[in-house]
């Protein structure tokens, strides 16, 4: 193996890929817009919201919980009569519309039971999952406090203090970011060297290379290298002005530490690229397979859901996955500040794991060109 024909070759594939403007774009969208659109749509917690309300009441104690209601977790609420609020639900309008209805102060005071309905579109599912148990607790909370004359909490026995570490605030956009960082990362990298395979192989070009004094091997490491150099640099470029300039995400960890795993990612991904280009004919052929390995890979790495939450027999096989483990080390020099003496197991499952898929790709790459 010459590291000079492995050398020129690499240089060759990012020429080519320089000459693909679609692929470039692609590069450069991925890294970009699609990281902040995708860390930025979907806020954590219920936001703005759009809440009618029919005050049937017109108490005190009505007015305080229609005052309850503000941005930037509801809309300011929208006071209707009765006729309106079916109108409006059946719209589209509004995703909640809250009914008080009358004499419901004298009843409260009376300590007589009495009933406020919420009526809720569910077709708008996450707000109505998140929402509904927050205007509970937004109406007790009115109506306890009304009737103790002050804001403050009963005496408790026992105080539960609750710390959120390493994101104080809960804020999604930090983990949304990162995760979007991952997956393309991972599916880029996958792309481009399946690509690059398919491409020399429909023009014609890998037979001519092999009349030449190179090896499979050194045709295979070149790929890899190349278009792993290129994920490399965009990604962390990426995570030093997207992730932490423009969307402002803390990096508490070392980021040398955080590029090796980027590193030993891109060799697992890299060689899984060649291996699913060696079992394609085509380019549709491979969008195909990558559909039903990349999916299921990034859905069950833990990126999305905890892996505690999945049943044992699923932790247990995506183990052999290499998003598993980067997933981890990601999560931990990222958020948590994890160093080596930490995320070593992960890095070295890392490595095994993408050492085989190198040598499978390498053994399906040789038995192609046979």
């Amino acid at each position: 193996m010459r590291l000079g024909n492995i050398s020129e070759l690499g240089i060759k594939e990012l020429r080519g890929l320089a000459r693909d403007s679609v692929m470039m774009f692609l590069i450069l969208f991925s890294f970009t817009a699609s990281i902040y659109t995708q860390a930025t749509v979907s806020p954590e917690l219920l936001n703005k919201a759009p809440i009618s309300i029919v005050d049937e009441d017109q108490s005190q104690l009505s007015a305080r919980i229609a005052g309850a209601f503000y941005p930037p977790r509801f809309l300011r609420p929208r006071i209707i009569d009765s006729a309106e609020m079916d109108r409006r639900m059946d719209q589209g309008l509004d995703t909640f519309a809250l009914d008080i209805p009358p004499h419901f102060e004298r009843d409260v005071l009376n300590g007589r039971d009495n009933e406020i309905q919420l009526n809720v579109d569910a077709t708008r599912v996450s707000q109505a999952f998140s929402g509904g148990g927050q205007i509970q607790s937004i109406v007790s909370g009115e109506v306890t406090d009304f009737l103790r004359r002050y804001r403050s909490a009963a005496p408790l026995p026992v105080d539960t203090e609750l710390r959120s570490l390493f994101n104080p605030n809960l804020e999604r956009v930090w983990f949304l970011a990162i995760t979007s960082l991952i997956s393309q990362i991972t599916m880029l990298s996958i792309v481009l060297t399946g690509a690059a395979l398919i491409r020399e192989r429909e023009h014609g070009t890998v037979e001519h290379l092999l009349v030449m004094p190179v090896t499979p091997a050194e045709i295979m490491i070149s790929k890899i290298w190349s278009m792993a150099l290129v994920v490399w640099v965009a990604a962390m470029l990426s995570l030093t002005i997207m992730v932490q300039g423009v969307l402002a995400v803390p990096i508490r960890g070392s980021i040398p530490l955080f590029g090796l795993a980027t590193a030993l990612q891109l060799y697992a991904t890299t060689a899984m690229g060649i291996a699913l280009a060696t079992l394609a004919d085509s380019m549709p052929q491979f969008s195909l397979l990558l559909i039903l390995v990349l999916l299921p890979m990034q859905v069950l790495s833990g990126a999305m859901t905890p892996r505690e939450s999945m049943p044992e027999i699923i932790q247990t096989i995506m183990l052999a996955a290499p998003d598993t483990h980067f997933v981890m080390l990601a999560q931990a020099i990222v958020f948590r500040g994890a160093g080596v003496d930490i995320v070593w197991p992960q890095l070295v499952a890392l490595f095994v794991i993408a050492s085989a898929l190198f040598a499978f790709a390498l053994w399906r790459f040789r038995k192609v060109l046979k």
